[in-house]
């Protein structure tokens, strides 16, 4: 597959650039599956229960999702010029996705959430099982155990799945992982201490989300490339489109239809997440935390509270504020104007998600 999307009339290459996209993706695809396909059969061989872990990985991707990682990934790697038929960009693309899934799982664990794509989580799964069965020692310690057992396996298979990638893109990866990792720890801390601090919020925020969902898989891309000189212009538009993500998943999980999310509404606010949403609220209503700390409040009384303090308004209006930002830091960008214009309406498209 090979692709020029810098000739032809914009509309044409447009057309080119996102079909070429969309057979990356694809590839991905394949090469997810193709992956624990062949790690089934080779643990299949060893014991019939061990397939286990790699069966609720597979379970995962079939169930869905965005795929909004390795569309970033493939599409810095295209806007830096790289080979579309380079398979070491799909192997880098599916190490996203699949450290995504570990980040879904052990994500679920620590919030205790039961619902992910519109089905049981794999604690959730793995809880009701023992139950069914009546096995020895607590059903939920044995679920929450497989789960994170799941969620290590998928972290082993990204690191082998970004051993096909280019070398340049390594140092970038290296710096992903770590930071999802330590985002974690400070979100799961914050939610302990619920206290109001609205720059430790959008500092979890752009680590723990924003940067893994966008600003690395662009530099990822583009370092596969060999086109670290894009790595600033990609940092401050991902800091900007990544904060813009996170603020629009802040108030899906507030306000949003769980039937379209997949995952319980409220989520966030029943397990005290100290986002930036709910960071802004309490700073102007002390009475929030008291209702939120207390038995026997009601997440409709406090979504209420949140919509009277003006912040849901207010974060509506940032988030255009970012994504503003973001296009323009890409404006001046060493890149084909069709990427450009892609990476433009990319920005508008995960800022207004609904889901």
């Amino acid at each position: 597959m090979t692709s020029d999307v810098t000739t032809g009339t914009g509309q044409e290459a447009a057309g080119l650039a996102r079909r070429t996209r969309t057979e990356l993706l694809r590839r991905v695809e394949d090469r997810l599956r193709s992956h624990l396909a062949d790690e089934r059969d080779h643990w299949a061989e060893v014991h019939e229960g061990a397939v286990v872990p790699v069966d609720a990985l597979a379970a995962l991707i079939a169930s869905g999702g965005k795929r909004i990682r390795p569309a970033f990934c493939l599409t810095g790697h295209l806007a830096a010029g790289g080979d579309p038929d380079d398979p070491g960009i799909v192997a880098a693309a599916a190490a996203l996705e699949m450290l995504h899934l570990s980040a879904l799982v052990h994500d679920d664990v620590l919030d205790d959430s039961g619902l992910r794509r519109g089905v049981p989580t794999v604690h959730t799964r793995f809880t009701a099982l023992h139950e069914s069965h009546g096995w020895q020692g607590e059903a939920r310690r044995y679920g929450e155990g497989v789960a994170l057992l799941v969620g290590d396996l998928a972290l082993v298979y990204a690191e082998e799945l970004m051993t096909h990638a280019p070398g340049t893109a390594v140092p970038e990866w290296n710096r992903l992982r770590s930071e999802v990792m330590i985002g974690q720890y400070m979100d799961v801390h914050a939610a302990a201490e619920f206290s109001a601090d609205p720059r430790t919020s959008r500092l979890i925020a752009r680590i723990k989300s924003g940067r893994y969902t966008i600003h690395r898989p662009l530099v990822v891309g583009a370092s596969a490339a060999g086109r670290a000189d894009l790595a600033p212009a990609f940092e401050e538009y991902g800091e900007a489109v990544g904060e813009a993500f996170q603020l629009r998943d802040d108030l899906l999980d507030a306000f949003g239809d769980q039937a379209a999310t997949g995952k319980p509404t409220g989520l966030d606010l029943s397990r005290h997440k100290m986002t930036p949403l709910l960071g802004w609220a309490m700073q102007r209503d002390e009475h929030i935390h008291t209702l939120m700390t207390e038995p026997g409040h009601t997440p409709d009384e406090v979504r209420r509270r949140l919509v009277e303090t003006g912040v849901p308004a207010d974060v509506e209006r940032h988030i255009e504020g970012l994504v503003e930002r973001g296009r323009k830091a890409i404006a001046d960008a060493p890149i084909a104007p069709v990427w450009r214009t892609e990476l433009a309406e990319m920005a508008h498209r995960v800022a207004h998600r609904t889901t």
